[in-house]
């Protein structure tokens, strides 16, 4: 049986009936606008920004275009690698020829950008309603890139970035280094700058206790079940050899709560 975009784009939170996919092609200038296109050496930035101009016409492009773009770049053939899935948070401008778009990059699928190749059946179309995409074929899923550890002193994770390093075979290395130490974290509600200071001792890893966060928020802690975890930032304060005693780590923790003054303006409650 043949995998399709459908299953992947599901397992992701993305209904097919509230995307679209878009083909890109490289060009250097559109025939009917003399709008510059895309290349091979294009940034990100200028994919976005081409991305976000469209045609007023809608027999060119939907009046009421979905919430979720899912953009690909041909490479041959019928071959179209993912290149980003975007956030259309509405029109930005439109002066009866171009529309514009306010367009911001996704976290959803991100571990499949440049990765995920699907066979476009329809050579000449460029966008495709979710759902016809969603019975488009996968042909390639390309092996991620290891991301090399960078180290407990310098690691800074938002919480997207936490759940993608427990989830993502290509952050193995990093699960590795936080699994094999105890310590003292930090976490940053970054709205606000309120801090929590957590410990992992010798019942658990930090990896341990980061994949609680990374899969609920606030791992079991009542002051945070009450803060979005999608603006919180974790950092790692101390590390200590597993077989440490708890004592330590707790003198550890404790210090840190004091220096920090996450009790009185933090998010420790003892």
């Amino acid at each position: 049986m043949t995998l399709t975009l459908g299953p992947i784009l599901i397992s992701a939170g993305i209904d097919p009936t509230d995307a679209q996919a878009i083909r890109h092609a490289f060009v250097q200038e559109h025939a009917d606008t003399g709008l510059p296109g895309i290349h091979a050496d294009s940034t990100d930035d200028q994919i976005l920004a081409y991305t976000s101009r469209q045609s007023a016409k809608p027999r060119i492009f939907p009046s009421n275009p979905s919430p979720i773009w899912v953009v690909f770049i041909r490479e041959g053939g019928d071959r179209a690698r993912l290149w980003s899935v975007l956030e259309n948070r509405g029109e930005s401008s439109n002066d009866g020829t171009q529309r514009t778009f306010d367009l911001v990059a996704s976290r959803l699928l991100s571990d499949l950008n440049d990765r995920l190749v699907i066979g476009w059946r329809s050579p000449r179309t460029w966008r495709l309603n979710g759902p016809t995409a969603a019975g488009y074929p996968v042909m390639e899923i390309a092996d991620a890139q290891p991301m090399p550890f960078p180290g407990f002193d310098r690691l800074v994770l938002d919480h997207a970035q936490l759940q993608a390093v427990m989830r993502e075979h290509r952050y193995a290395a990093w699960r590795t280094a936080l699994s094999s130490v105890a310590g003292v974290y930090l976490i940053t509600d970054t709205r606000d700058g309120r801090q929590y200071v957590g410990k992992a001792d010798g019942v658990e890893s930090i990896c341990q206790r980061w994949s609680a966060y990374a899969t609920n928020g606030h791992g079991g802690n009542v002051e945070l079940r009450r803060v979005d975890p999608t603006n919180f930032r974790f950092s790692i304060l101390r590390v200590f050899d597993p077989a440490t005693p708890t004592r330590v780590i707790d003198e550890a923790e404790s210090h840190f709560k004091l220096a920090l003054d996450t009790r009185k303006h933090g998010l420790n409650r003892n």
